[in-house]
């Protein structure tokens, strides 16, 4: 049988049940802070389906992370059967890259003025790699926005990746500038917050977080203003660093590369497309 036929209803019930789960997920300290976002179960299908689909990297088992427009943790989940199969330091470090896709990125709106951003800007985790880089136009951001360590390493580590994750209904922060995370984007290219995958090569990571966000039909991007270059997908990684002769990193093309990561597919457009 058709996995992703499954999967696609598997989703549809998924979201059909999940206003109640939310409900009762709000009961527990979430507040109305993660209402119209995915819930555990949702983020769980979608990141096992992402996961399963995607070749390059490792193909290791991953975390997923969900926050909002104002940071605050809505949902983190593992792929797999068991906590324990993923490294444990990703549980933060894709809280973290959801974080810096949300805060660094910009939903496309303007006032009755014509003022405020009518373009928008979708601006990923891998996108910033070079631009942080000693000269780069971004230079020290990665040592700005610190993580909150409290939220980070709290509560009790059995319940990590379950809805009761400890993260959940707490504001994260952190600044990560390597592939893998992405900014949740709604009908009417409305940012909502963002995902962070890690668990694999940050290449990996980033395909990973794309089919998440795609499986979540939260990649409404196309015509959204990005680096990539490519309208339909305009945070996509760019893999236009230059080799360096004298050794270490080479030197991005635009000012926004990623490195190539083990077994990298450079087929960036494969990935789908985003939706209006």
């Amino acid at each position: 049988m058709n996995t992703r036929w499954l999967f696609a209803a598997s989703l549809v019930m998924l979201t059909s049940a999940g206003a109640a789960i939310a409900d009762k997920d709000n009961n527990k300290g979430v507040g109305q802070a993660c209402r119209g976002l995915p819930n555990h179960a949702i983020l769980k299908a979608a990141l096992d389906d992402a996961v399963s689909a995607e070749e390059s990297g490792l193909n290791l088992h991953m975390w997923a992370t969900l926050v909002n427009r104002d940071g605050v943790v809505c949902a983190v989940a593992f792929s797999g059967t068991h906590r324990g199969a993923q490294w444990p330091a990703s549980r933060v470090i894709s809280a973290q890259k959801a974080n810096t896709a949300n805060s660094l990125s910009l939903d496309s709106s303007s006032d009755s003025a014509g003022s405020g951003n009518p373009n928008g800007l979708a601006l990923s985790t891998a996108n910033l790699y070079s631009a942080v880089q000693p000269g780069g136009s971004l230079f020290g951001l990665q040592e700005s926005n610190p993580v909150e360590t409290s939220v980070a390493y709290g509560g009790n580590p059995g319940l990590n990746g379950t809805p009761q994750d400890p993260m959940v209904g707490s504001r994260i922060g952190g600044v990560n500038v390597f592939g893998g995370g992405l900014g949740l984007y709604s009908v009417g290219k409305t940012l909502v917050g963002g995902v962070g995958l890690s668990g694999d090569t940050s290449c990996a990571d980033h395909n990973i977080a794309w089919r998440v966000r795609h499986n979540l039909g939260l990649d409404h991007i196309v015509g959204v203003g990005g680096v990539s270059g490519d309208s339909q997908r305009p945070d996509n990684i760019i893999y236009d660093i230059a080799a360096n002769p004298k050794g270490g990193t080479g030197i991005s093309a635009g000012g926004f590369g990623h490195p190539t990561c083990l077994n990298t597919d450079l087929n960036t457009a494969a990935l789908p497309a985003g939706q209006p």
